[in-house]
């Protein structure tokens, strides 16, 4: 993964350390000598807190302050900011812009609408990827459901693209005066729904659709082509996925099932790391029995254990790394450092 792979992905549940184990893997990377980019979809945004990188970093890529024999750079993905840039970039003309960015339906579009960070995601992995900024991008995705969201997001959004809802929104229903044309050819029948649907939903709002619609139709062969890309991208060669899970039994049927549905799209799973496994403990000679918290640490320990038996024994064909629980969870660059050695020991 780390010699050959331009873009790496961590994907995985919540709670279970994905993002410092990206920012890990990326601290790595960036050790080995490759320009290095980690990049977090997670909506809570922790990467900021690990890299010791501010809110600087949803606008530009962002150097974090460290003395790797390669630059590392950290981002945080902003759906809004990069849908705007998109805009500005992909419209025929800047009038075009502007009547795409001030529309209302667009404001509660780019920040409310589900799917939309995923469709951001997709187009800032276009970005970076047709740039030679970098030698390799690590991906920090959201909690399983919505990595799953991520990795559909192309195939999803080409179908949107090419159905018959999007073609019957490019219709012109609405005149030059701002009324609906079609139905108030219906005289009194025309009106009535009419003033019906200005009631239910509000004619407003169903304008500033349609004209969202109308505006956005010159850039919506560019997003199919980059959508398709994308998606082929993530299936090739040049990308590998690190699937993290933690060492609890009833994690097991979760996370095989999305190794599974990685497998089963084309992905190629590179690593599963079973992630804050706690240590078995033994008791000592002589040592007096019913210590406080000493039964406790033992049944973590022993079913911990079994956890990690059960992934290497179910899991075959990749890698099973396992990563003990480290004494503090890694919150600055220091212990950044001791995690991304202890997955290289595991590594090796």
């Amino acid at each position: 993964m780390l010699d050959d792979r331009r873009f790496i992905v961590t994907v995985g549940s919540g709670g279970v350390g994905k993002t410092t184990l990206a920012a890990a893997l990326a601290l790595e990377s960036a050790q080995r000598g490759f320009r290095t980019l980690v990049m977090t979809f997670d909506p809570s945004l922790r990467l900021k807190d690990t890299l010791g990188v501010g809110e600087a970093a949803r606008l530009a890529d962002v150097r974090v302050d460290t003395d790797t024999r390669a630059p590392l750079h950290a981002s945080l993905l902003d759906a809004r900011t990069t849908f705007d840039r998109l805009i500005e970039r992909y419209a025929p003309d800047e009038a075009a812009a502007r009547r795409i960015l001030e529309n209302r339906f667009y404001a509660q579009l780019s920040g409310t609408l589900s799917g939309v960070l995923e469709y951001m995601a997709v187009e800032r992995l276009f970005e970076v990827a047709a740039s030679d900024a970098y030698d390799r991008v690590v991906l920090d995705t959201p909690p399983t459901r919505q990595a799953l969201d991520f990795l559909e997001a192309p195939a999803r959004l080409t179908g949107f693209l090419d159905s018959g809802a999007l073609r019957i929104a490019l219709k012109p229903w609405f005149d030059e005066r701002g009324r609906l044309g079609k139905v108030r050819r219906l005289g009194p029948l025309g009106r009535g729904i009419e003033a019906f649907l200005d009631k239910v939903v509000g004619l407003g709002l169903l304008r500033d659709m349609a004209e969202f619609f109308q505006a956005f139709a010159p850039l919506y062969e560019g997003f199919r082509t980059r959508a398709g890309e994308v998606g082929a991208l993530l299936r090739s060669a040049a990308t590998g996925f690190l699937l993290v899970t933690r060492p609890e039994e009833d994690r097991v049927a979760e996370t095989l099932f999305f190794a599974r549905r990685l497998g089963d799209a084309g992905h190629h799973l590179d690593a599963l790391a079973v992630n804050m496994r706690h240590p078995e403990v033994t008791t000592r000679p002589g040592r007096r029995t019913g210590v406080a918290g000493e039964a406790l640490m033992t049944w973590l320990g022993d079913r911990d254990r079994r956890g990690l038996d059960r992934f290497r024994a179910l899991v075959t064909g990749t890698r099973v790394l396992d990563l003990p629980l480290m004494p503090e969870e890694p919150a600055d660059l220091v212990s950044l450092d001791a995690l991304r050695q202890r997955l290289v020991d595991a590594w090796a």
